[in-house]
């Protein structure tokens, strides 16, 4: 109950952070606007849904336009302030769906980093560890560089790219129906060295398309919409809502396998899914983000040494303290007077924090 509670308290400060971080962001820009103005934009933009209907739309393969079922959500407004049109054209087409991708992205990276640093016992490991951020790598430079021989957009081909290689490592890595969590890292790491050069080897063949290529790899929010906030989203909240369940089994798998099925943990199915949902949760948001370094890597850790090791308590908060710092660093990306991918920015904070917290000592076996 106590555990419950403390959970509670700190998710309930960390959303109070985010929606602060959000509206405050959401007023940066190269047209200023007041808090006022962006808050009321903000709360007209808030819907509630109210029907929903199917409709067949068409979706491209190969070239071809192929007739695909879609859902329509309606959705009812209960705020109308009086805003300008200019500034709220600013604030809920603009600027909110790229904030709010941002949160979304890093709420995934944040909670994908804190089950994988459990799931290996390793505080080096992150969302990206079995090789998952470069397979979605390859997908999508293919989809950039080779757009005629890949059949489907860039982010499909980023999502199947990583859910592929996390499934092509976790194959490599089984015998006899066991992982074993150090055979499973040494794949990732040989997967990933692999695919790193076959991104090597698109990007040479990507011509007039390398900077396109090169941006998505450096990690961005650019050009975000409610689309694809819309199809992130909900994939993303299954996902986490279906991982809190195993926190207390992450934290009874760190005492070690053999100690975890001493106590009734049925070790080998419940890795089998913490990877699955984990792998999932990182290619979800790399597919619509690119490669976002260190989200994953310094949250949990920073984290860990504000609410304790505990899973229960930790999952939550470093999926919402992941949401916070994306949107942090995002917004830093975009104040810069040439506009950085989000990516460099993570990463120039990122590591001299990690830096500072192994001179610290903070950083140590868990």
């Amino acid at each position: 109950m106590r555990i419950r509670r403390r959970a509670t308290l700190w998710s309930s400060a960390l959303l109070a952070a985010l929606a602060a971080v959000v509206l405050v962001s959401a007023t940066i820009g190269p047209v200023e606007l007041s808090l006022s103005v962006v808050t009321k934009a903000a709360l007209n933009a808030v819907g509630v849904p109210s029907g929903l209907s199917l409709s067949v739309g068409t979706a491209s393969f190969a070239g071809l336009p192929l007739p695909w079922p879609a859902i329509d959500v309606q959705y009812t407004y209960p705020f109308a302030f009086s805003v300008p049109e200019t500034s709220e054209l600013i604030v809920r087409e603009v600027r909110l769906p790229r904030i709010v991708l941002g949160a979304v992205v890093g709420f995934a990276l944040g909670g994908a980093g804190t089950v994988m640093q459990g799931f290996f016992r390793n505080p080096m490991a992150d969302p990206s560890i079995i090789g998952v951020s470069t397979g979605a790598a390859v997908g999508a430079v293919a989809t950039i560089a080779l757009p005629a021989l890949i059949p489907f957009g860039l982010q499909p081909a980023a999502f199947v790219g990583a859910v592929v290689t996390a499934f092509a490592v976790y194959l490599l890595a089984t015998e006899g129906g066991r992982t074993p969590v150090a055979t499973l890292l040494l794949a990732g790491v040989a997967v990933q060295t692999f695919l790193g050069a076959v991104v090597s080897f698109l990007l040479l063949q990507s011509g007039e398309s390398l900077e396109e290529a090169v941006y998505w790899l450096m990690g961005n929010l650019y050009g975000a919409g409610w689309g694809d906030v819309e199809m992130t989203l909900p994939a993303i909240v299954v996902l986490f809502v279906a991982l809190v369940p195993f926190a207390r089994d992450l934290n009874v798998l760190m005492l070690g396998e053999e100690d975890a099925r001493t106590l009734g943990i049925p070790v080998e199915w419940t890795k089998r899914l913490l990877l699955a949902l984990s792998s999932l949760l990182t290619a979800a948001a790399v597919a619509v983000a690119g490669v976002i370094g260190f989200v994953g890597l310094i949250v949990p850790h920073m984290m860990r040494l504000v609410v304790g090791p505990d899973h229960r308590l930790l999952l939550p908060t470093s999926a919402l303290a992941g949401a916070v710092f994306l949107v942090v660093t995002d917004t830093l990306a975009r104040a810069n007077p040439q506009e950085l991918p989000v990516g460099i920015v993570t990463a120039a904070l990122g590591a001299p924090f990690f830096l500072f917290l192994l001179r610290r000592r903070e950083v140590h076996e868990l």
